[in-house]
C-alpha cells in the first residue's frame, strides 16, 4: 500500500457534458516526480482539473495525506497543500507582476518561497515587476503563473502544460527549477506534450490513452523505447 503522504488518485470518473472523458484513472504521486503524458484529447487536462477541484467527478477517489478530497471546492484542496499551474497562464491581466506577487504572498514567515525568491528564480519577472499581465510575452506569464503557484508554498505541485509556447532556453531553465523544487522535497505531477521535458523532469511516466492509464513505465524505459512512444504518443 502507498504511503500516505502523497497523492493517490483511485477509480476517477469524468464526464464533460454527455462525454466520459476519464474512466476510472489510477495515479500515484510520492516523493518521485510523475508525468502524465498522451495525445491530445486523452483527458490528461480533465483529471488535472479535477484533482483541484475545478472539474466536478462522477465516480472515485482523490487521496492526498490519506484524506479524500473528491468534491472539496478549490480553495480547500489549495488550504490542503495543493497548487495548480492550470494550461493557458490565467493571469489578471490588469495587475502588474509585482500586484500578482503581493497578492500570493505567504503571510507567514519561515516560508520556503517567498517573492524575493521566485524574483531570484525568475530575474526577468523582477525586470518586469511593473508589467501587467496584458503586456507580458508567453514566457513571462508562464514565469509568473508558476512563481505565484509556488508562493503557496505547497507540498504538491500540479502543472498543466508548462512549456507551451515556450522557447527552448526558458524549457530548459524551467526544468532545473522544477528538478530544483523536487530535490527540496516538493511532489509534483506534471502534464506534458513535450515528451523531453517530461522524461527530463519525472522519474516516472503514466500514459494516457481514451481516458485510462494505459501504462506506467519508468521515465527510463520510455526514453528508451521509441516503439512504445510510437504506438502511445505518435513520436517518430
Amino acid at each position: 500500500m502507498s504511503e500516505s503522504t502523497g497523492l493517490r488518485v483511485e477509480g476517477l470518473h469524468a464526464h464533460i457534458g454527455k462525454s466520459h472523458i476519464l474512466q476510472g484513472i489510477d495515479l500515484d504521486v510520492q516523493a518521485a516526480p510523475l508525468a502524465l503524458v498522451g495525445r491530445n484529447g486523452m483527458g490528461k487536462s480533465t483529471l488535472c482539473n479535477a484533482i483541484v477541484g475545478l472539474q466536478p467527478i462522477s465516480d472515485g477517489q482523490v487521496m492526498w495525506q490519506g484524506r479524500n478530497l473528491a468534491g472539496a471546492r478549490p480553495h480547500a484542496i489549495s488550504r490542503a497543500g495543493i497548487a495548480f499551474v492550470p494550461q493557458g497562464r490565467r493571469v489578471f491581466r490588469s495587475l502588474t507582476v509585482d500586484e500578482h506577487m503581493r497578492l500570493f504572498a505567504p503571510s507567514h514567515g519561515g516560508a520556503t518561497w517567498t517573492v524575493e525568491r521566485v524574483y531570484d528564480a525568475f530575474p526577468r519577472l523582477a525586470e518586469r515587476r511593473g508589467n501587467r499581465g496584458n503586456e507580458l510575452s508567453g514566457g513571462e506569464q508562464q514565469m509568473l503563473a508558476i512563481g505565484r503557484a509556488l508562493l503557496r508554498n505547497p507540498r504538491l505541485l500540479v502543472l498543466d502544460e508548462p512549456s507551451e509556447g515556450l522557447a527552448p532556453a526558458i524549457v530548459q531553465h524551467l526544468v532545473q527549477l522544477l528538478r530544483q523544487v523536487s530535490a527540496d522535497g516538493m511532489k509534483l505531477l506534471l502534464v506534458e506534450q513535450n515528451l523531453g521535458m517530461a522524461l527530463a523532469v519525472a522519474q516516472q511516466v503514466a500514459i494516457v490513452v481514451g481516458g485510462r492509464v494505459a501504462a506506467s513505465v519508468p521515465a527510463a524505459t520510455l526514453r528508451a523505447d521509441s516503439e512504445m512512444q510510437r504506438r502511445y504518443l505518435g513520436v517518430s
